[in-house]
């Protein structure tokens, strides 16, 4: 059976799609075979960053690794049962489809609370939620005090991922392993972001999740995006000489995220 990334939030502008991305490409490197779903039926930024590849590789005669990237399935409504969700269908169809031909599926969320995106952290064995190091992110899992800065209580959010392990728990599925990483840090060590790091430590104690880095501040990840590319595939599309000392850190900074997954069968080696 495939073990099921799931990539989500509930706030727009957080890195979703570039940490999927780069998280499936680096498991398709590692020799994995790798299923991938967007769930963002309208803006498709998953599912672009796929097309945008295909395109690239066959423009230029190239094989690179990648994740097999699949559409929802349509259903036709007179089929279903009374009572039942057309969307719980068309993402079981998918599922179903994928989890026996794939070690693992990347599933990428919309920013904001859908059916879909509901069902699908109910199906995570991992559930990796990028947040900016902020306030304004951190609000995503917690409600802070505005003066004080203690933790009031969850956020909507979080309710949400508990519901998900609870309708995993009555499944008799294993939990999900809840990471949160930290997402377009800044170089410097800045006061907030020490605060932002000690509010996570705090609440990551109080609800069960775990915290990783993520990727820095970098103009290359928007550079990528439109001929599909990640920063594993610099080197074969003849960058050898052209890697800067910020894209060499940014390759360091997936190889850290890849490892604080901590996913089944998968050693780092690239």
């Amino acid at each position: 059976m495939a073990h099921i990334i799931v990539v989500g939030n509930e706030k727009g502008g957080a890195g979703k799609s570039t940490v999927s991305m780069h998280v499936a490409t680096a498991l398709a490197r590692m020799g994995h075979k790798v299923g991938a779903l967007d769930l963002d039926l309208r803006q498709r930024t998953f599912a672009r960053y796929h097309e945008n590849r295909k395109t690239y590789c066959e423009r230029h005669d190239l094989q690179l690794p990648s994740a097999d990237y699949r559409a929802l399935p349509q259903v036709d409504r007179s089929t279903l049962p009374e009572g039942e969700n057309v969307y719980d269908r068309r993402l079981s169809i998918a599922v179903a489809d994928m989890e026996q031909k794939y070690g693992f599926i990347v599933i990428d969320c919309p920013g904001s609370h859908t059916r879909l995106s509901q069902v699908a952290h109910s199906l995570a064995d991992t559930l990796i939620t990028p947040m900016n190091d902020s306030y304004i992110d951190f609000d995503l899992l917690a409600h802070v005090d505005g003066e004080t800065n203690r933790i009031i209580g969850p956020s909507v959010y979080s309710e949400m991922v508990w519901n998900a392990r609870q309708l995993r728990s009555q499944a008799g599925l294993k939990p999900v392993d809840w990471v949160v990483v930290r997402n377009r840090l800044g170089a410097q060590q800045m006061h907030n972001k020490k605060k932002i790091g000690d509010a996570l430590n705090d609440l990551s104690r109080r609800i069960g999740f775990r915290v990783a880095p993520g990727f820095g501040e970098r103009v290359i990840f928007r550079e990528l995006f439109p001929r599909g590319l990640t920063l594993l595939d610099l080197r074969d599309i003849g960058v050898k000489g052209q890697m800067n000392i910020s894209n060499v850190a940014a390759r360091q900074e997936l190889r850290d995220l890849i490892a604080a997954l901590e996913l089944p069968g998968v050693t780092v080696d690239f």
